[in-house]
């Protein structure tokens, strides 16, 4: 696979890994940070009894007002501003009128376009009080995401931020899902290259400063197999096991890594400190 200035890339995957300059940094800066804002709203908003497709209304309400557009809605044929994905759902889950019920756990999946650039992030929630097992599962997965981005250097492979992810999760008889991907993000929604979640060190793609991508491991507490649903979007564990999921954008400089997507208020991972 060989790399291209992104400015002289048309805008679509091609097969091609698009580097990036200082002014798409500060343009996937302010959308990463608008899906990031729409997260924290979410957190403030979820709770036993709350749909999810008023969250659904949020997110389409906050990315209106801010003068962005939503990647999902019409992605396709899907119809959402958000994706979201309750207990077994590893991804793709549409929202409805059922409420959520105390014990869940759901990841909230936001991608916005403002100015031409894709900020793409999602969080898990815990509603009410949860179990210890999805408390951890919750835990790990968070933890793998950030071990896969510490392993992100200039010099180094796509393959090494999958095996940092893989290494950390499985001694802790977790499961990594194979079926879906991190993916390159700009000013094109899923580009080149794909970001495996597991893997070996040194493999893949080398790591250049300019590229940017999402980091967005889904981990289950059984099995790693998936099926998707008739609808054509909903993924579910095939044993029905819990799955959880995060996911940030970033870019690639100098010395290491930039994440567009990091939350303003601190809300990293479950529980969140909410005033």
């Amino acid at each position: 696979m060989n790399y291209v200035e992104a400015a002289n890339a048309p805008l679509r995957k091609n097969g091609q890994i698009k580097i990036y300059g200082p002014e798409a940094f500060e343009g996937m800066r302010r959308a990463g940070q608008l899906a990031a804002r729409i997260l924290d709203a979410i957190a403030e908003l979820v709770k036993p009894g709350i749909t999810t497709a008023a969250i659904d209304d949020l997110v389409y309400e906050m990315t209106t007002q801010a003068g962005a557009l939503s990647a999902t809605m019409m992605y396709r044929g899907y119809r959402y501003a958000v994706c979201t994905s309750i207990n077994h759902v590893v991804c793709h889950g549409m929202p409805s009128d059922k409420p959520l019920r105390e014990g869940d756990i759901v990841n909230c999946d936001v991608t916005v376009i403002l100015d031409g650039w894709y900020g793409d992030s999602s969080r898990m929630y815990a509603v009410g009080e949860i179990s210890r097992k999805a408390e951890r599962l919750i835990e790990v997965t968070y933890d793998s995401m950030m071990l896969g981005i510490e392993a992100i250097k200039p010099g180094g492979h796509i393959g090494d931020i999958g095996a940092a992810i893989q290494e950390f999760v499985e001694p802790q008889r977790m499961s990594v899902v194979r079926d879906f991907c991190g993916h390159g993000v700009g000013r094109v929604f899923h580009d080149e290259p794909n970001i495996l979640h597991f893997g070996t060190r040194g493999e893949g793609p080398k790591i250049v400063p300019g590229m940017i991508f999402t980091v967005e491991p889904m981990i289950n507490l059984g099995k790693p197999h998936v099926k998707v649903l008739s609808d054509g979007w909903t993924a579910v564990t095939r044993d029905r096991s819990l799955t959880a999921q995060f996911e940030h954008s970033l870019g690639v400089t100098e010395t290491g890594v930039e994440i567009f997507t990091l939350s303003p208020k601190g809300y990293h991972k479950p529980p969140y400190n909410i005033p």
